[in-house]
């Protein structure tokens, strides 16, 4: 058990944190009885543990009393080292001097920003930032485009648990890992163009001219597109007219047949507009006009309900439910009408997000949100792969967007060759398959068609996440999962010596993969904690009530 020492103002995130690293903790009880205490607020004088973390980025009495010399306050973005990962520090830190070992380091400063030692019975850990500070700005602010390629939530999770284990203390968890699988892989779609047919002579139909006759050869040159793509973007280009006429398919319309044949089975998520002609609302007033989407839900019913009997899931792609939760409601009724389905999630269209966006989209009656990411590039704006709950939410779940394809080849946006953009992306496979939690992507709906012509992509991003163990859920499947395991709670009565007691809140849908628990092997420090977590044992977890097994856990 972890008794955890905050600030007042930091409890709501103190939960959120332990509910992402699912270990038993509870705030701090003066007498009890504690394998970790994790201090981020002044130290109790008569705090006593195996281990004690002390985070706080400010000269504090516990560096007084240990003869632990502040060096310097250093203000912004910090990044620190250790012999495993680069991880950005948002609010400010202090560095230090004195007896102890460093741990982490300053990258540019090349000091120590996290030291170790031991007296008596006690292992020591000061850290010179403050954690919870620091999840906070990760749950609302996010991280900036420059650092989007760090999953530093996770990041701060793995450090802790690589310090207990370290310490010689076992550690029990449930981690973000679907049994049978590394990972979780939700697929989504945002449907934006279903027809360009319904395009008459827009900004929509004059770039799409635009890049297919000339954007093609540029795309040609740089290697970016082979010559048969070059051809199939001409002739779609001089076939537009009879696409017009009624003469020619319109090739952008069976988008649901082409990611089916894509996806070969694999359930996927589509999120679709709910009304047409309207830009909704910017931070400064009315939206640009070019926001607006020339569908509504009701003008592509035949394709939903193809989706949906597919085994896909439908959700909303918002116009102003991310500032308004009567025209959210509205919004989401729309798409319950034609699917028929209570639960819905959102994505709001080109992203757009505010502070108060997950209390009103809760209060509007959206089960899960999916906004959080960048238009910009590819990346962890929060910092996570888990599905997390937005602070100041009361049941709304945040499935985090990491991957977005026009932002990998717009030019305007990352700008991508297809060597460097499968690079990336296949990072953030190997990150998911090593963190756990979820990979977001989103491949629009005529991404596969002329004049993007980017299938290929596509499919050699769904090879690589088979081949690395990935569960393929729908969004709402992927946050029912996090539900279930948020539903967890690890009892503080005793059960006998060296026991855990779990209890499942939510009953268990069969459909679904089951949760583990994992207890990590006991390690010893060298002079620095060992890159990897180390050995660990999984148990199943498939019941809601108490149980013995074999192993001396308790379920």
């Amino acid at each position: 058990m972890i008794g955890v020492i905050a600030d007042s103002t930091d409890l709501d995130v103190v939960r959120e944190f332990f509910e992402l690293f699912k270990t038993p903790w509870e705030f701090y009880r003066p007498h009890q009885t504690y394998k970790v205490v994790l201090c981020a607020a002044e130290v109790p004088f008569d705090v006593a543990a195996d281990l004690v973390l002390v985070y706080s980025s400010r000269r504090i009495r516990f560096d007084e009393e240990r003869n632990i010399e502040i060096r310097k306050r250093v203000d912004g973005l910090c990044i620190l080292s250790d012999s495993a990962n680069e991880i950005p520090i948002y609010g400010g830190m202090v560095l230090f001097s004195g007896p102890g070992t460093p741990l982490l380091t300053h990258e540019n400063m090349d000091e120590c920003a996290a030291l170790f030692e031991r007296t008596g019975g006690t292992t020591y850990l000061r850290i010179g930032y403050n954690l919870f500070a620091e999840i906070r700005t990760l749950l609302t602010a996010g991280q900036p485009s420059d650092q989007a390629h760090i999953p530093t939530l996770e990041l701060h999770i793995d450090l802790l648990r690589r310090w207990i284990i370290g310490s010689g203390i076992e550690l029990v968890e449930i981690p973000p890992v679907p049994e049978g699988y590394r990972f979780i892989a939700c697929l989504t779609h945002d449907v934006d163009h279903p027809s360009i047919r319904q395009h008459k002579w827009d900004h929509t139909i004059y770039g799409f001219l635009y890049r297919a006759l000339f954007g093609s050869v540029g795309d040609l040159l740089r290697g970016r597109i082979s010559f048969r793509g070059v051809i199939t973007n001409w002739a779609a280009a001089l076939k537009l007219p009879f696409v017009y006429l009624g003469l020619a398919n319109d090739f952008w319309r069976d988008f649901d047949k082409r990611y089916s044949e894509l996806e070969k089975g694999l359930s996927s998520t589509f999120f679709v507009i709910p009304r047409k002609n309207d830009p909704g609302k910017s931070r400064n007033g009315a939206a640009p006009k070019i926001r607006a989407s020339s569908y509504g839900a009701e003008d592509i019913v035949d394709l939903i309900r193809n989706v949906t009997t597919a085994g896909s899931e439908i959700g909303l792609h918002g116009i102003d439910a991310w500032c308004d939760s009567e025209k959210g409601r509205e919004e989401l009724e729309a798409i319950r009408r034609l699917t028929k389905s209570s639960g819905i999630g959102v994505r709001i269209h080109w992203l757009y997000y505010g502070e108060q966006s997950p209390e009103l989209l809760e209060k509007a009656g959206a089960v899960y949100d999916s906004t959080v990411g960048y238009n910009e590039t590819v990346g962890y704006r929060a910092g996570a792969t888990q599905v997390y709950k937005p602070l100041g939410a009361n049941h709304l779940l945040e499935l985090p967007l990491h991957v977005m394809d026009t932002a990998l080849f717009y030019p305007s946006r990352l700008g991508l060759s297809p060597r460097d953009a499968m690079r990336i992306l296949r990072r953030m496979v190997t990150n998911a398959a090593e963190l756990g939690g979820c990979l977001t992507i989103n491949w629009h709906d005529r991404s596969t068609a002329p004049e993007r012509l980017w299938r290929t992509y596509y499919r050699d991003l769904l090879c690589d996440l088979k081949r690395e163990g990935a569960w393929f859920a729908t969004a709402g499947q992927a946050v029912t999962w996090f539900r279930y395991r948020r539903s967890a709670t690890f009892g503080s009565e005793e059960v006998g010596a060296g026991a855990v007691r779990v209890k499942i809140g939510t009953h268990h849908d069969k459909n679904l993969p089951r949760m583990r628990l994992r207890v990590h092997q006991r390690r010893t420090f060298g002079r620095l904690p060992e890159q990897s977590s180390g050995r660990y044992k999984d148990i199943l977890v498939d019941k809601s009530v108490d149980s013995i097994i074999p192993s001396g856990v308790h379920i």
